[in-house]
C-alpha cells in the first residue's frame, strides 16, 4: 500500500496581507459596533489577527477567509461581552448627521432622529443587532450572514424581518407620542 504524503502549505506574510488585511475596516467596524469602544475594538482585531496567523496554515481551507474573520470577531466581541455583562452596542455622542443643506433646525432633527433610532437598535435582542448590522451596515449577503452566524439562510430571514418589524413598530410609537 503507497504511503501518502501530505503537503502542509503555509501561508507567508504577503499572502497573508493580502487575504485577510483588506478585510481590516469591516471586521473594526463590526467590533466597535458591539463593543463601542474603539480601544475595545483595536483589541480585538489584534487578536483576532493573532488568532489567523497562528492558524494561517489551514486558512486554504475555507471558501471565504473574511467570513471566517468575521465570525471570529463577532465570538470575540460576544465573549467580552459576556465578560464584561455589557448590553449596549451603538455611542449615539460619535455619530454626525451632516449633508451641508440643512437648516440649524433641520440638523437637530436628524441627530434627534438618529439618536432614536440608536436608541431602538439598542433595545434588539443581541443576535438582532448583529444580523442587521452585517447586511444592513456591512452589506454581507445571507449566505456570506449564513458563514459567519452559523444561521440557517431561512433563520437570518426571519430575524432580520423581526428586527425591522420591531425597528419600524417601536419608531412610529415615538413619533405618534411625540405629534400629541
Amino acid at each position: 500500500m503507497p504511503h501518502q504524503v501530505v503537503l502542509v502549505v503555509e501561508m507567508n506574510i504577503d499572502e497573508f496581507t493580502y487575504k485577510v488585511l483588506p478585510a481590516r475596516n469591516k471586521l473594526f467596524r463590526l467590533a466597535k459596533t458591539m463593543l463601542q469602544s474603539k480601544e475595545e475594538a483595536e483589541d480585538t482585531l489584534q487578536e483576532v489577527f493573532l488568532k489567523l496567523w497562528t492558524i494561517r496554515q489551514g486558512l486554504h481551507a475555507y471558501k471565504s477567509v473574511e467570513a471566517l474573520a468575521m465570525k471570529m470577531t463577532k465570538n470575540v466581541c460576544l465573549n467580552k461581552l459576556k465578560s464584561q455583562k455589557q448590553n449596549k452596542m451603538v455611542d449615539v455622542m460619535h455619530l454626525e448627521v451632516d449633508s451641508g443643506y440643512e437648516t440649524p433646525y433641520k440638523k437637530v432633527e436628524l441627530q434627534d432622529s438618529v439618536s432614536i433610532m440608536n436608541a431602538i437598535f439598542d433595545e434588539l435582542p443581541q443576535q438582532q443587532k448583529l444580523i442587521m448590522h452585517l447586511r444592513n451596515v456591512e452589506g454581507y449577503s445571507f449566505e456570506e450572514i449564513e458563514q459567519i452566524t452559523g444561521l440557517s439562510i431561512n433563520n437570518i430571514r426571519v430575524i432580520l424581518s423581526r428586527a425591522r418589524q420591531q425597528v419600524k413598530e417601536n419608531y412610529l410609537k415615538i413619533q405618534k407620542y411625540e405629534d400629541d
